[in-house]
């Protein structure tokens, strides 16, 4: 390894640790606060509030009781409700049966199904809005990039050149999806790989409806390998680039577009992996989103705001997985006792939560050897 290199990964080190550290922690700030509100609003006590695992650093407790802290390891956090056995609220504790009928009354697990499931979901749908809101905030603040979907170039023997597009066309839409800019057009196209797609297009001052079927690319970065549609075509220079702010509606609206894009997409990959068509290899963990955001924080704030959105709802949909330990572990028990009219019993609930802290921990070991393997220096 050059000298030259190793002063690259650590210029890239300090990047990266603050840029995931901040971003990280209000994604699990957020998302605890989900829990927290809704148990609150539901008559729960809570015992403690913790941004971070281990040691503690710093802690208040306030005028209800709860405990307030920060953990020396910022790779998640916890609330811990009265009565659960642990923050993972697997179960209840074992001094359950000797509560009062007031203590029950404000513990977790005293409380009816349907309140325990509100608990439970608000961690990831704090998770969603966290991203809307982050979506908008940026469309009317900071505003985007917006260039004109006209077509100034159309590559050889590419799926573009096949469906007849032509320099100077303007696509209007695709598959029934406005494009209001040349971005609008990659994100569409990247979703539909080997898939016949519908693109209305302006030309000489009439539509005109094509059809295409983008090829399916794959893309070797630092990040991994990523595979997507491309038509083959490249914006008009003459086109420009301009910067536009949006109102509270069309942001909202754009926002809740941009949330429901990335949960389609997880969808897909997720399917995708189970049927061959997707690269394990794109799983990351801590250190390749470690990466990730120290590139992304170096080159602008607005690709922060964007890549703490990004996350936020991959968290969000992460902890709705129906796996024992994660938020939909839990719903999933929840609507079985819900159907059942009793919960499930406490040996079948222990083997859950220990198939879902081998699931987890297997995957947390598999996404980090991917980012070492991906990044591992060549000599």
């Amino acid at each position: 390894m050059t000298m030259a290199t190793m002063a690259t990964m650590a210029d890239q080190i300090m990047w990266a640790a603050p840029a995931f550290i901040v971003v990280m922690t209000l994604i699990v700030f957020i998302h605890e606060l989900g829990h927290y509100l809704v148990g609150v609003w539901c008559g729960v006590k809570v015992e403690s509030f913790s941004i971070g695992f281990g040691p503690e650093l710093a802690a208040f407790v306030d005028r209800r009781g709860t405990r307030w802290r920060i953990g020396a390891f910022p790779l998640g956090g916890y609330v811990k409700f009265f009565g659960d056995a642990n923050a993972a609220s697997a179960g209840p504790d074992e001094n359950a049966t000797t509560l009062t009928a007031v203590e029950r009354a404000v513990s977790f697990h005293g409380q009816p199904v349907w309140k325990r499931a509100a608990i439970v979901a608000a961690g990831p749908i704090a998770n969603f809005i966290l991203a809307m809101a982050l979506f908008a905030g940026s469309n009317m603040i900071i505003g985007r990039h917006v260039i004109e979907p006209r077509v100034g170039g159309v590559q050889a023997g590419s799926a573009a050149e096949a469906a007849g597009l032509r320099k100077g066309d303007v696509i209007l839409s695709i598959d029934g999806e406005k494009t209001a800019s040349f971005g609008d057009i990659a994100r569409i196209v990247s979703t539909r790989p080997d898939t016949r797609i519908a693109i209305v297009v302006e030309r000489g001052g009439a539509e005109t409806e094509l059809a295409a079927t983008p090829s399916l690319i794959e893309e070797n970065t630092r990040f991994g390998s990523f595979r997507r549609g491309r038509l083959g075509i490249e914006a008009d220079p003459a086109a420009g680039a301009r910067a536009v702010r949006y109102g509270l509606g069309d942001s909202l609206s754009m926002a809740a577009s941009d949330t429901w894009f990335i949960v389609e997409r997880t969808g897909a990959f997720v399917k995708g992996l189970f049927v061959g068509k997707e690269d394990v290899r794109q799983i990351s963990g801590v250190i390749g989103i470690a990466d990730m955001a120290g590139t992304v924080a170096r080159s602008s704030f607005e690709g922060l705001i964007w890549l703490a959105a990004v996350l936020s709802v991959s968290v969000g949909l992460m902890n709705l997985l129906p796996i024992p330990l994660l938020d939909g572990g839990h719903l999933m028990y929840y609507l079985i006792e819900a159907a059942r009219g009793r919960p499930l019993s406490e040996r079948a609930q222990e083997l859950g939560f220990r198939f879902g802290m081998i699931f987890v921990v297997g995957l947390m070991l598999f996404s980090v050897v991917n980012d070492v393997a991906l990044r591992l220096p060549k000599f």
